[in-house]
Parts: structure tokens; C-alpha cells; sequence
């Protein structure tokens, strides 16, 4: 029986920023499994890539990360991330797609928590997200399912499933751009609402550099966005670096806003440089003691 699994394609990114051009694997899975692995936690990767990329398992591997790559996929998913001065916005482009999973693939194991990183329209298919609801709770980052990849340019679109995958999602996590799209609404707490109306049990949105909202379906929790101690370097994997945070609290029997600080504090350290998150839980649990700290003293 694990805490927590994480469902998603590894992906072969090509991260572009102001300072310089980095190529090196990501997708949620690989962000999520690195920043959760050196967690208190019994977790469990399902991934999918192509031959000539099973080296990023290998890796993982190496580091103490458990994997499951049921079967091969004849490619394996590049992204090209290119982010300007303001690391809240990216352009994407999709050089290469994978084969999608499907619930024949998927082994048959016991979780507590499933949270699934979709990267694009059609990588999980609804039929995973019903099975898998009757076996723990679903943990989904909406993202991949609101993203249409044309001529490698990729376009923001609604999700026609919505209204009936959303009865069996647990969490859903969101940004702003996607909450927005999923409702129509740019009001947080109204967008939220919806959300908790289709069947969502917890909502956690995320806002850059302006924090974070979670909403229980009662009450509504804000969480701040701390400051980096050093510099802002890269974004990317960020979202994916908060939920882990987040569901590794919550696996833990935290509330939601312990849970969303220790996941906002983790997204922090994150960003101070490229690649995945290599911390530990007591790196988090000093920066939170730090910045209450200043806040309270007023340093």
C-alpha cells in the first residue's frame, strides 16, 4: 500500500530563460517524484517514454525513486519552455507526443493518494480517473487536459469531459489561466464554487508570485507566496513541486493551510534553481520558520 502515486509521462524539455537554455527531463512526473522522494512517504511512480529515454527512469532509480513503466511509448514527449523576464508566463511548443495511457496498462496497485499529470489532451483517459476514484483519492493537475498541440504550437482549450471526469477528482489543482478556462470565471472564489459544484472536494489554485487559494467545498484558505533567498532562476516545475508539498502534507493528516504553506515554501526553494526541487522537509520547514519570523519581527 503506498501514501501517494503519481501518474504522467517523463518528458525531454528544452528550457529557455533570459540567463540561459537548459535541456533536461521533465513533465510532473519527474518534478513530483524528485521533490517528493526524500519525504517521510511510501510513493510509487507509473510512467511512460520511449526507449531511448529510459535513462531518466534509470536515474530516478538511483535515487531511491520506485518506478513502473508498464509499457513503452515510441516517443517520448518534448516540450520546448520558453519563459520571458516575468517567469509567471511561458510559451510552449510540443516537438513530439507519446502514446497515452490507457487502464489495461496500469498495475494494479493500492494508493492512498493518485495524482495524475496529464502533459496534453489524451494522455489519461477519463476511464482511469473513474477506476482509479474507487481506489483512493484522485489528485489531478488540470493542465494537460486543457492543452491542443498544433503544427508543435500549443493552444489553450476547454475540457469537454469536465463536467462528469470532475464527480470523481478528489483535488484538482489549477492556475489562474486554467481555472479560468475550466469556468469562464476570473473571480477566484467564484470560480472555486463551480468547481466544488461539479464534485471537486478540495480546489487549490495556484497564482505565481501572488500565492495560492484553497477552497474545502466551506471555507477558503490563503496562502502566501514566499520570497525566494536568493534569486528567481527557474520556473519550471514549480505547480508540480507545490503539490507535491501539498499532498505530502495532506497524506500526513495536515490541514489545508499547513498543507498549502509547506507546499508554497517548497515551490520557493524550488525556484531559486533550474531543475527539480532536492530538498528536504526540514530545508521547508526552515524557510517557513524564517519568513514568519520576519513577518512577525519585521525584518
Amino acid at each position: 500500500m503506498y501514501d501517494i502515486c503519481c501518474i504522467g509521462h517523463i518528458t525531454f524539455d528544452k528550457v529557455v530563460t533570459e540567463k540561459n537554455t537548459v535541456h533536461m527531463p521533465g513533465g510532473t512526473s519527474f518534478y513530483f517524484s524528485v521533490a517528493i522522494h526524500n519525504m517521510d512517504v511510501r510513493y510509487l511512480l507509473i510512467t511512460s517514454l520511449a526507449q531511448q529515454e529510459m535513462h531518466f527512469v534509470t536515474d530516478l532509480r538511483t535515487k531511491g525513486i520506485e518506478v513502473d513503466v508498464p509499457v513503452l511509448s515510441q516517443h517520448t514527449v518534448y516540450f520546448e519552455n520558453t519563459y520571458s523576464k516575468n517567469q509567471d508566463y511561458r510559451t510552449q511548443r510540443v516537438l513530439r507526443q507519446a502514446d497515452p495511457f490507457n487502464v489495461e496498462q496500469l498495475p494494479d496497485i493500492q494508493s492512498g493518494y493518485y495524482h495524475l499529470g496529464p502533459l496534453l489532451t489524451g494522455d489519461i483517459p477519463l476511464s482511469i480517473i473513474k477506476s482509479l476514484s474507487k481506489k483512493g483519492k484522485v489528485s489531478l493537475d488540470v493542465q494537460g487536459f486543457l492543452r491542443r498541440v498544433e503544427n508543435k504550437k500549443v493552444y489553450s482549450i476547454d475540457w469537454a469531459e469536465k463536467r462528469e471526469a470532475l464527480k470523481y477528482v478528489h483535488i484538482l489543482k489549477a492556475n489562474e489561466s486554467e481555472m479560468e478556462v475550466l469556468t469562464g470565471c476570473t473571480d477566484v472564489r467564484e470560480a472555486a464554487h463551480i468547481l466544488a459544484e461539479w464534485g471537486v472536494k478540495e480546489i487549490v489554485i495556484t497564482l505565481g508570485s501572488r500565492g495560492s487559494v484553497i477552497y474545502d467545498g466551506a471555507e477558503f484558505y490563503e496562502i502566501p507566496a514566499y520570497m525566494p533567498i536568493t534569486t528567481v532562476v527557474d520556473a519550471t516545475g514549480c505547480g508540480d513541486t507545490y503539490m507535491a508539498g501539498y499532498l505530502y502534507q495532506r497524506s500526513k493528516g495536515a490541514g489545508y493551510q499547513q498543507s498549502g504553506e509547506f507546499a508554497a515554501a517548497m515551490a520557493t526553494l524550488k525556484i531559486e534553481s533550474s531543475g527539480p526541487f532536492t530538498g528536504t522537509e526540514e530545508d521547508v520547514q526552515d524557510l517557513l520558520i524564517n519568513s514568519k519570523r520576519e513577518v512577525f519581527f519585521g525584518a
